[in-house]
C-alpha cells in the first residue's frame, strides 16, 4: 500500500491525511465543487475534482471515485465515515478494481450493515436485545401494525444506515404514517437505499458503545467504551470516554456481547458495536457500525492507540500493534462543533466562516476541516470541528472543558458552541454522583435559554467556474472558485428606499424557508386550504429534514417548486385569505 484514496470530506479526510502521512503513505483527496479550497484538499498530497455539488454526484458516486483513483495511481481506499463507508457495494467495486478496500469485508458489511440481519447475529450469540421486526418492513401498515402489537414508543430505522439518519420514534399511532415516510426519505437521501425497520423505543436510554477493532490472525479486541448519550434527533453532540457510571458486571456484558457479534459476523477493521441503557438497568443491542466512528479520538485518547493507523495495518494484512483491551488512562470527552443555532432550534445555518478561533493548550485536541474563510456547504453535513478535551479524571476534564469551550470563537455562522458551555455548566451530566443525562434529555430535561445567534446577511455559495484551456495543444478542463471572479462584475442587482438602504417589508402570510437548503417537497398542493401552524413542505439541508409551517389559516399559493436551494428567509409561497 503506497496511496491511499480517501473517498469523503471535512475533518475525517484531513484526520485519514494526517494519519497516511504518520504511517508513510501517500494519500488523495477528492472534492465537490463548494469544497475546491476546503482544508483536505491542501493537506492531501494530490486532489482531484468530483464535479458536482450534491452529495449524489460526488461523495456518493462510485464511479467517479474509482475514476480518481485510477487516474491517481491510488492502490487502495478509505472511505472515513458517512457517504458510501457502509456500502457493501462499494467496497466490492473497490475490490474489483484492484485496489485495497480499508475497511470490514464486503460479506461482513452485508451482515452488520442490514440492521435486520445484525439482530439475528445478535440473538445467536446471546446478546441482549428488545422486540423488533425481523425483516425490513413495506409499508406504513406494517409499522402499524408492530406498535398495535408491541405497544408505543416505536423507532423507526434506516435499515442500511446509521449515525441518527433515517431514524424516527413515533410517540402516537397517528404520527407513524407520516415519521415512516420521513425515515425513508432521511435513508434514501443519506445511504441511497430506503429500507427501514422497527423496532420498540426504550424510553430515557443511555447510549453506550464499544470500540472494537480486528485483524486477519483471529484477534478482536475491545478498544474502549463510550458513553454518546447526549444527542438532538439522534445526532450525538457530546461523547465520553470510558462511559462513565458503569458497574464492572455491566461493562464487561458489552464487552463480551460487542466481541462475540463481532467474531461471529467475522469482522475485520475498526467498527462500534452500539447499546441502550434503560434507567432500570435493561441492556439492548442497538446495532455495529462498520466504520471509523465521529467520537473515536476520545476512545484514542483514553487508550494510546491511533485507531486510523491500526486500520491501516489492517488492511495490509498486519496484526494488531497491541494486545487486549488497554486499561484506560484518564477521561476524555468529544464535542461536536456544528454550525448550527443552538438557540433557534439548532437550525442548520451555512455560510462562510469569518473567525475561527479555537483553544489550546493541556489535554485540548482538536480536529477540524475548517479555516477562517472556509464555506460551509449546505449540502452536506453540519460539522465543521471536534473539540476533544482530556483529563486524569472526569472531573479534571470538565474543568480543562469549560476553559477550552470559553476560548473557543467562531464568527460567521452560528454554532452549537453556547450550547456545549451550558451543558458543561449542568448538575445532570456534570456532577458528582448521577448522570441524569438520557437519549432524549435535550427535548425533555434541558432547559436552559440560549441566546438566538445574530444572523448574517445571506451570501449564495459562489460556487466553481469552470472553462478550458490548451496546454501544448492539448484541452484541459479548467476549474477555479468563482469568488476569485467576483471583482470582475461589471453590475449588480440592488433594492432601495428613498434612504439609499436595501430593505424587505415583512409579509405575514409569507410562506419563508426557515433554514437555507434545498426545498424537499410541498406536502399540500397549490390552491389547497391550509390552517395556522399546519406542516406544509419540507426543507432539506446538511442531510436532515426540516419541516415548514403554514403562518396563517387560507389558500396556499406555491411560488417555488421542489429540488432548488433557498437561502434562509426566502419566500417560496404565500397564504391568500380564503376569498
Amino acid at each position: 500500500m503506497k496511496k491511499v484514496l480517501i473517498a469523503n470530506r471535512g475533518e475525517i479526510a484531513v484526520r485519514i491525511v494526517r494519519a497516511c502521512r504518520d504511517y508513510g503513505v501517500a494519500s488523495v483527496a477528492v472534492y465537490a465543487d463548494s469544497d475546491i479550497d476546503a482544508l483536505h484538499v491542501h493537506q492531501a498530497d494530490e486532489a482531484y475534482a468530483l464535479s458536482g455539488q450534491r452529495p449524489t454526484d460526488t461523495y456518493l458516486n462510485i464511479e467517479k471515485l474509482l475514476e480518481v483513483a485510477a487516474k491517481s495511481g491510488a492502490d487502495a481506499v478509505h472511505p472515513g465515515y458517512g457517504f458510501l463507508s457502509e456500502r457493501a457495494d462499494f467496497a466490492r467495486a473497490v475490490i474489483g478494481a484492484g485496489l485495497t478496500w480499508i475497511g470490514p469485508d464486503p460479506e461482513t458489511i452485508d451482515a452488520l450493515g442490514d440492521k435486520v440481519q445484525a439482530r439475528r447475529i445478535a440473538l445467536k450469540v446471546g446478546a441482549p436485545l428488545v422486540a423488533g421486526t425481523e425483516d425490513p418492513v413495506n409499508d406504513a401498515s406494517e409499522v402499524l401494525a408492530f406498535a398495535e402489537q408491541h405497544g408505543l414508543p416505536i423507532a423507526i430505522k434506516a435499515a442500511f444506515g446509521g449515525g441518527g439518519r433515517g431514524l424516527k420514534v413515533a410517540w402516537q399511532l397517528d404520527e407513524v404514517s407520516d415519521l415512516y415516510e420521513s425515515a425513508v426519505r432521511e435513508a434514501i437521501t443519506a445511504f441511497g437505499r430506503g429500507e427501514c425497520f422497527v423496532e420498540r423505543f426504550l424510553d430515557r436510554p443511555r447510549h453506550i458503545e464499544a470500540q472494537i477493532i480486528a485483524d486477519r490472525h483471529g484477534r478482536v479486541v475491545v478498544v474502549g467504551t463510550r458513553d454518546c448519550s447526549l444527542q438532538r434527533r439522534n445526532q450525538k453532540l457530546i461523547e465520553e470516554a470510558p462511559a462513565p457510571y458503569l458497574n464492572d458486571a455491566l461493562r464487561q456484558r458489552i464487552h463480551e456481547s460487542a466481541r462475540d457479534i463481532c467474531a461471529e459476523a467475522g469482522y475485520v477493521g475498526a467498527g462500534t458495536v452500539e447499546f441502550l441503557l434503560s434507567a432500570d438497568g435493561t441492556l439492548s443491542f442497538l446495532e455495529v457500525n462498520t466504520r471509523l466512528q465521529v467520537e473515536h479520538p476520545v476512545t484514542e485518547e483514553t487508550s494510546g492507540i491511533d485507531l486510523v493507523m491500526e486500520q491501516l495495518r489492517v488492511a495490509q494484512g498486519l496484526p494488531l500493534s497491541f494486545e487486549g483491551t488497554p486499561v484506560p488512562r484518564g477521561h476524555s470527552f468529544e464535542f461536536r462543533i456544528n454550525a448550527e443555532d443552538a438557540g433557534n432550534g439548532f437550525l442548520p445555518t451555512p455560510g462562510v466562516i469569518e473567525r475561527f478561533q479555537p483553544p489550546s493548550g493541556p489535554g485540548v485536541r482538536l480536529d477540524t476541516g475548517v479555516v477562517e474563510g472556509s464555506r460551509v456547504s449546505p449540502n452536506f453535513d453540519s460539522m465543521i470541528a471536534k473539540l476533544i478535551v482530556t483529563g486524569s479524571t472526569r472531573e479534571q476534564a470538565i474543568r480543562r472543558a469549560r476553559r477550552a469551550l470559553a476560548e473557543f470563537r467562531v464568527d460567521g455562522v452560528a454554532t452549537v458552541l453556547p450550547f456545549h458551555r451550558a451543558v458543561m455548566g449542568h448538575e445532570d451530566f456534570t456532577g458528582d454522583d448521577t448522570f441524569e443525562v438520557h437519549t432524549r434529555w435535550i427535548e425533555t430535561d434541558f432547559a436552559e435559554q440560549i441566546t438566538i445567534a445574530p444572523r448574517n446577511a445571506a451570501s449564495a455559495d459562489p460556487g466553481v467556474l469552470r472553462t478550458f484551456v490548451e496546454i501544448d495543444g492539448k484541452r484541459h478542463e479548467l476549474g477555479l472558485p468563482a469568488a476569485l471572479l467576483s471583482g470582475l462584475s461589471l453590475s449588480a442587482t440592488v433594492t432601495e428606499t428613498a434612504g439609499g438602504a436595501s430593505a424587505q417589508v415583512a409579509d405575514p402570510q409569507a410562506v419563508t424557508t426557515s433554514i437555507a437548503g434545498n426545498l424537499h417537497t410541498w406536502l399540500v398542493e397549490d390552491g389547497a386550504n391550509v390552517e395556522a401552524g399546519q406542516v406544509i413542505a419540507v426543507m432539506e439541508a446538511m442531510k436532515m429534514e426540516t419541516s415548514l409551517m403554514a403562518p396563517c389559516s387560507g389558500k396556499l399559493e406555491i411560488l417555488e417548486t421542489p429540488g432548488s436551494y433557498y437561502e434562509a428567509g426566502s419566500k417560496i409561497g404565500r397564504i391568500n385569505s380564503p376569498d
